[in-house]
């Protein structure tokens, strides 16, 4: 979405309290002595081949390719508000929304979106809203928010195809979520995502728990240990979004150029939005702000 204009798990423990997300070692369904010991808060991703994109998805999801992903380690969720708190008192970051003055929200009343003034991580939906959870995803930051949060946390961006390859169980699962192939309110009527529910945008019946941002984790996690891949919070990635038939052209950014953003969000609606599909693409400008937007970071092996 352009500036001004808005384009919208094998068992685990997790610890979403002050300092963010732990999973236990030996958790990963795929863990064997050959298996490197993630780092505190991730788990480690197989590399391997993944066809990206879907044949039944949007134009932009097209054509699909085959990419070859090396082995990584993700963060078990998107990172939290607490999280982003201990990187602002460590190094003084002022985000894109607080530079600017004013970030996305979405007016369920109106069913537009529209700038905030004072909008910003700390109270996503403006200075008179209720402070942002310590335990949910930080939203309100732009995508070189993101990237001064990894470089701080010694950690980078996916890229789009390592998100999918994750969100894809790391071996090429070509159901249309990372869960399977049925509704995010599965047949033993358990919620599988944190989606909107009812009649976007007149009203959201919230019948998963959450009218908004949800809980780290709260919706259980995929064969590999990784959480909130659908719903919940947009996630930036570090890839341009641009044609799959275009991949390997030679690529100049300009101005109105966007990131990548993958999983979808708690505004996702199947009348209008499908984003929660493994193969879904958002995007927008780098210095976009918005209230359902977030992120999680990977690490090379290499760097552990």
């Amino acid at each position: 979405m352009s500036r001004p204009a808005i384009i919208i798990v094998a068992v685990i423990a997790i610890v979403t309290a002050g300092t963010g997300v732990l999973l236990h070692a030996g958790t990963s369904a795929r863990r064997d002595h050959s298996t490197p010991i993630p780092p505190a808060g991730m788990v480690f991703v197989p590399g391997g081949a993944t066809r990206v994109g879907s044949n039944e998805g949007t134009p932009d999801e097209q054509p699909v390719f085959r990419a070859n992903v090396k082995p990584f380690f993700m963060d078990v969720a998107p990172v939290t508000v607490a999280q982003f708190r201990s990187f602002v008192k460590a190094t003084g970051h002022i985000t894109s929304a607080e530079q600017m003055g004013d970030a996305a929200v979405f007016d369920v009343a109106a069913g537009a979106w529209r700038l905030v003034p004072g909008a910003s991580w700390q109270r996503p939906f403006g200075p008179t809203g209720l402070a942002a959870p310590d335990d949910h995803p930080v939203t309100q930051v732009s995508w070189h928010d993101a990237a001064a949060y990894a470089e701080w946390a010694g950690k980078r961006l996916p890229t789009e195809i390592e998100w999918e390859h994750a969100a894809r169980g790391a071996n090429d699962a070509r159901s249309p979520y990372f869960w399977g192939d049925h509704a995010a309110q599965g047949p033993d009527g358990r919620h599988r995502a944190n989606l909107w529910q009812g009649n976007f945008p007149a009203f959201n019946t919230a019948v998963d728990g959450y009218l908004l941002t949800s809980p780290v984790g709260a919706f259980g996690a995929s064969d590999l240990g990784l959480t909130d891949l659908a719903g919940n919070v947009w996630e930036w990635t570090a890839s341009w979004y641009r044609p799959y038939a275009d991949r390997e052209e030679a690529y100049s950014p300009g101005i109105s150029s966007e990131r990548v953003q993958r999983g979808g969000s708690f505004l996702c609606h199947d009348s209008v939005c499908h984003g929660y599909r493994v193969s879904a693409r958002g995007h927008s400008t780098p210095e976009t702000a918005s209230f359902h937007v977030g992120f999680r970071l990977v690490k090379d092996l290499d760097r552990n």
